[in-house]
Parts: C-alpha cells; structure tokens; sequence
C-alpha cells in the first residue's frame, strides 16, 4: 500500500517531508465544530498544490476552491434567473463565496468533502468572521438563510500569506510548507536500478547536498542521475542540472567558491561510472582534471 507521501507526489506534490502525523492531528482531534487545516510557510503557491494533492491524496470525492484573489471568479455550473421579491425588487446575485460554501455544506450531508479557501489574506475581514461561525458552529448564513455542515464530513483548508485572524487560527491545526525539501533521504543505488558499485556516486551527491543544504526528492534525484549519465560533463553543466531540477534552490549559492571540491568529486564519480571513453579537455591531451568530460556514456541507466 503506497504511503501518504507517496501519493502526494502521485497527485503533484512531492516532497521529502511526512505528513502523516498532521493529517493525524487533523481527522483524531475531538473538535466543536468543523476540522480545519490552517496551511502556512514560504512555500507561496506551493501551498494550494499541497491542499489540492493533500483532499486527492486522502480521497476525498468532493473537492471545492475558492481564491479571494482572484477578480474573476468562473460562473457556476447552473446559472438560475434573478430572483424577485413581492414587489417585484430584483434580489443581487448570490456572491462567489456565499455560493460555494453553501455547495459545500450541502455536498457534506452525503459524503466527505473538502473546502479550500485560498488566498484569505486577500478577504474582507468581516469574512474571516463568517468562516470563523462555520468553523465553530457549522453554520453558514446567507442573507436570510441558513446552511449546515456535517462536522464528520466538511473539511476546511485555510491558506493565507498573513497570519489568520485570531479566533481562526484557534479553531485550526497548523502545517508548514516549505519552498523546499529540508529532511535529507539516504538513496540506494538499487533504488535506481544501479548495482553496488554507484555507491561512490550517490556519496559524492550527498556531501554535494549537504553542502547544499538542500535535500532533492526521488524524482530530482533521479533526474540527475540521468543527466550526469547523458550530458553533464562539467562544473558548469552540474550546476546547471542542479538549478534546474532541485525546486527551491538559490542559484547564488550554486556559486559558492566553497563547492568546487564537491562538484567535481560527483563528475569523478560519474565518469567512473557512466563513461567508457577517455575524458578530454576541450579537445586537448587527456588529463586527471575532470572539470570537462567528453566521452561516451555507458548503456547503464538509472531507472
């Protein structure tokens, strides 16, 4: 059975982190009202695809989105004629949010649903309050009516870049998103298909990484692998390889002076491993600088 970070990144976030434990404190905590998860970091839109990837992951059947920053907002599926009182006044049109909360009460009396309201430092305040009063008293009112949630199947995901209104933030269990992977993973050769003898390959990476201070995941790691196996052949192409597939890494610090060493120990490695030719500098004599490799890479591929 595939864990949960697992399908996460099936559902388009990846991730070293686990949030097994969250999710955890999110569904097992006694709660008044309606189970909220306040999602917070520097991780910008990296936050909506983790409260997108997180309902798919835990298979929610019902996925509803609101974004208050967004202008204009796509009309709803049935667009009902203007209503009109008894002395023929026309009511204004339902707004957005009302329209969307409402759904998701409604969808709640059946079956688990999910609400995710993004973007909420971009609401008026008074709507704070509103989302505040449906997570404590599962209700929702819209003019003159009354909506209900089903505390067992409504969830809530709060994203805001400022930190929630107070009662808000109470009512809801905080989680963190990073703009990159922090937790280091120990990667196996047999992992990606690789005997024992890529070992040194994945060592030089690590110390690469920690020098970095960045931890790619699976997917990063493995593209890597195949670009140092197909084109990266010297400083200057890895680091380029790396800015281009290790999401949150600074380019600046691709510069330091400092990661000389640990940049060629992983074309060393590689080229021990990968190449069957001899490495040449810009078509010189052979040397031991492995700064420029021009060789042929081997049949061997990293999964």
């Amino acid at each position: 059975m595939s864990t949960l970070r697992e399908r996460l990144a099936e559902e388009g976030f990846e991730s070293n982190e686990d949030y097994d434990f969250t999710v955890r404190c999110l569904f097992n905590t006694e709660t008044r009202g309606v189970r909220a998860l306040n999602i917070v970091g520097e991780g910008e839109r990296r936050k909506t695809a983790f409260a997108t990837a997180l309902a798919r992951a835990l298979r929610i059947p019902h996925i509803l989105y609101h974004d208050f920053s967004d202008q204009h907002p796509p009309l709803p599926d049935v667009i009902l004629p203007p209503s009109r009182d008894e002395l023929g006044r026309e009511d204004p049109p339902i707004e957005p949010l009302d329209r969307i909360v409402s759904e998701a009460c409604a969808q709640s009396e059946g079956e688990t649903t999910v609400l995710i309201l993004d973007q909420l430092h971009c609401a008026d305040f008074r709507e704070h309050i509103r989302i505040h009063r449906l997570i404590s008293s599962c209700r929702w009112e819209v003019r003159d009516g009354h909506y209900y949630a089903n505390p067992y199947h409504l969830l809530v995901f709060l994203i805001s870049e400022d930190p929630l209104y107070h009662a808000l933030h109470k009512e809801s269990f905080r989680v963190w998103i990073s703009r990159r992977s922090h937790k280091q993973i120990v990667y196996r050769p047999q992992d990606f298909g690789l005997d024992e003898d890529a070992r040194p390959l994945f060592e030089a990476l690590g110390t690469l990484f920690r020098a970095l201070n960045t931890a790619p995941t699976p997917s990063e790691f493995g593209h890597l692998l195949n670009d140092l196996r197909l084109q990266t052949r010297t400083t200057e192409d890895l680091r380029l390889a790396l800015f281009g597939r290790t999401e949150g890494l600074e380019r600046d610090s691709l510069a330091e002076p400092n990661l000389e060493l640990a940049l060629t120990a992983v074309l060393q490695t590689a080229h021990a491993l990968f190449v069957t030719e001899s490495i040449e500098i810009a078509g010189e004599a052979p040397s031991d600088n492995p700064s420029t490799i021009s060789s042929t890479p081997s049949n061997r591929s990293p999964r």
